[in-house]
């Protein structure tokens, strides 16, 4: 019996033990909840009954170097619903399908999701929101937002790049600035009862918006339209597949012109027409081509063009001097390989500035030889073509490089002219500025200056120029020497009457070697005695003739017809342009009044098309008029009665 009650007494004092254990755990979680956790429960409870919205910041602007817009705003709404505050569902439904011309289940699903708010459409114009706004239903919430716009719609559509639904940046310049572009949102602070509905009469919180600032770029709306036509101009007449052209101030690497085709239309950047797509995957694949921007995102074998960067090599190193021969028989014997030149029969006995204006393949692998493998890659380094260019554009690609214990003669040779390794079309424009510019080794970029909303410069991009390639000695005779390949060599279709114009040319064959396929390129820069611009165009595979100074060298010299006097840039004849370009100037004599047989008599010798108009025989009218200076094959109207 005394045993049975000291068993049930400690039975009962250890359940007593028990309970007041909890009870102090409890007090002592309820205690830490009140006092420690007091402001997080705070909190939790005001985001509880407070619903913020966003408003959208305005976009920065992106700007050409003269000031011209390239991508603006437009003010559109976004139209969202708050299920918990809709009363007539039905009639929202009906009113949202009919004003945004949206299908009705997709609207009903929208409606009926029980989130604190729905995105109904974007993007919608502030007319059609006003007529949703006048039936005033319980639910519907129409913000204001902004839709980017660019107004040259395809121009330069691969460097200006576009943005997303949430107006952030994809490709081009703007993902690249869109920590300067984006602006900052703003947000509106409702108060909410617990079933989610807002409450009336309370005062709502608004934090404004802040715009993003501008961007002022180093594109030239001009050049670049310029640039397009030429180069689709070539690609239509070759029927090739596509191609590039990058136009760069060479002295400081501020880009004018970009451009790649095929293009694609920036305010439709994810329109693929009647394509017919299996896939998201496929799609996305599809779309990744269609923007790749080839002229940084690619690589490939330069061919003749990087004889620029083998020249200097050889003449700042010293291994060869200008009249140095050279003999040429149409090919090298290198180890066991039998290397040939582009002309099957040779050049024959050469110096070396005819092997350059021949671009004579056996001359350049001569001064590769007497360079080595590890002067060679020295300038390799020097030229910048074993790093990126640090350009101001996202995916850039690296050169694709032999490693140094795997050059031998063999590679060593082919990679003189530009053959067995790869870079980029803008890798080779950086090195070929800095063959012509006195040496420097410039930044490509296209980011020059940031603006406030009101237009005030608040920061000046600054970019590396530091470095040196070659002495100006070098520089100065390269420019000289590659003057002389548009004047009497291969280049000759790049000649522009009236500017000295130097330049490369280069006709690379695509990997694999049996497919027959090559990239006509040219690389030319004006004027010769002090560049102010570098050009660089490759057409991919063009039909029937490929070589580069046939396909290639025509555009830049379109090119540069076009922009060379609009950048301010006079021109200044020799005795050849009058010769054989006639070019040069013609005053209009006086012939009123004279006797229409006696006119064309005096105008026998003067190089003018004349247009007779009138059955008359003395000339009352003329056009142009008396002592007017007009350029030479110009038409000469007379009118006679």
């Amino acid at each position: 019996m005394f045993r049975t009650k000291t068993h049930n007494r400690k039975r009962t004092f250890f359940i007593c033990s028990v309970y007041v254990l909890l009870l102090f755990i409890l007090c002592f979680r309820v205690g830490y909840i009140m006092i420690c956790r007091a402001d997080f429960l705070q909190e939790k409870a005001e985001e509880l009954h407070n619903r913020e919205r966003v408003i959208k910041a305005e976009r920065g602007s992106i700007l050409d170097r003269n000031g011209i817009p390239i991508a603006v705003n437009k003010s559109v709404t976004c139209v969202s619903v708050i299920h918990n505050q809709i009363t007539d569902k039905e009639k929202v439904i009906e009113v949202l399908c009919d004003k945004l011309e949206m299908d009705y289940d997709l609207v009903k699903k929208k409606v009926e999701n029980k989130v604190a708010l729905e995105r109904i459409k974007m993007n919608v114009e502030k007319e059609v929101a006003d007529e949703i706004r006048e039936y005033d239903l319980d639910g519907i919430i129409i913000d204001e937002d902004y839709k980017r716009i660019y107004p040259f719609s395809t121009l330069g559509s691969h460097v200006i790049g576009f943005v997303g639904k949430d107006n952030q940046g994809i490709i081009g310049l703007e993902v690249k600035y869109d920590k300067y572009l984006k602006g900052e949102v703003g947000m509106i602070l409702t108060r909410t009862n617990a079933k989610g509905i807002e409450i009336e009469n309370l005062a709502e919180s608004r934090k404004d918006p802040v715009a993003g600032y501008h961007l002022v770029t180093s594109m030239d709306v001009n050049i670049q339209k310029y640039a397009e036509q030429a180069l689709e101009k070539v690609l239509i007449s070759k029927n090739a597949n596509r191609g590039s052209i990058i136009v760069m101030n060479p002295q400081n690497g501020e880009i004018y012109a970009m451009a790649n085709k095929p293009d694609f239309n920036l305010n439709e950047p994810f329109d693929l027409g009647d394509l017919q797509i299996e896939s998201s995957e496929e799609q996305q694949k599809i779309l990744n081509q269609i923007w790749r921007n080839y002229c940084i995102n690619d690589t490939y074998e330069p061919g003749s063009t990087f004889k620029v960067v083998t020249a200097s090599a050889g003449l700042e190193e010293k291994v060869v001097k200008l009249d140095d021969t050279f003999f040429c028989p149409g090919y090298s014997i290198v180890a066991d390989r039998r290397i040939r030149c582009h002309k099957a029969g040779g050049h024959g006995s050469e110096t070396f500035v005819q092997g350059v204006q021949n671009s004579c393949n056996p001359v350049f692998m001569a001064v590769a030889e007497r360079l080595g493998v590890d002067k060679f890659l020295k300038y390799f380094d020097k030229f910048g073509l074993l790093t990126k260019t640090g350009i101001d554009l996202p995916g850039e690609a690296v050169s694709i490089m032999h490693k140094k214990a795997n050059i031998g003669p063999v590679e060593l040779a082919t990679m003189s002219f530009g053959q067995s390794f790869q870079i980029t079309p803008l890798q080779l424009v950086r090195a070929g500025s800095a063959v012509v510019n006195g040496g420097k080794l410039i930044t490509p970029h296209f980011g020059v200056e940031i603006l406030n909303q009101d237009g005030e410069p608040i920061e000046t991009l600054k970019y590396d120029n530091s470095k040196t390639a070659i002495s100006k000695e070098t520089s100065d005779t390269m420019a000289n020497l590659l003057e002389s390949v548009v004047s009497e060599g291969t280049g000759r279709r790049c000649y522009v009457p009236g500017y000295k114009v130097g330049g490369k040319t280069a006709t690379s064959e695509k990997l694999p070697r049996s497919s027959n396929k090559y990239i006509s390129s040219f690389l030319g820069f004006a004027p010769a005695d002090n560049p102010q611009v570098i050009a660089l165009v490759l057409v991919d595979e063009p039909e029937g003739i490929y070589y580069g100074g046939t396909v290639a060298a025509p555009v830049i010299r379109e090119l540069y017809e076009n922009i060379l006097p609009y950048m301010g840039i006079n021109p200044k004849y020799v005795q050849r342009d009058f010769d054989e370009f006639k070019v040069g100037e013609i005053t209009i004599p006086d012939l009123l009044g004279e006797n229409i047989d006696e006119a064309k008599k005096i105008l026998k010798d003067i190089e003018l098309e004349i247009v007779n108009i009138g059955n008359g025989e003395t000339i009352t009218e003329q056009f142009p008029l008396p002592n007017d200076k007009v350029n030479r094959d110009s038409k000469l109207i007379l009118f006679a009665d």
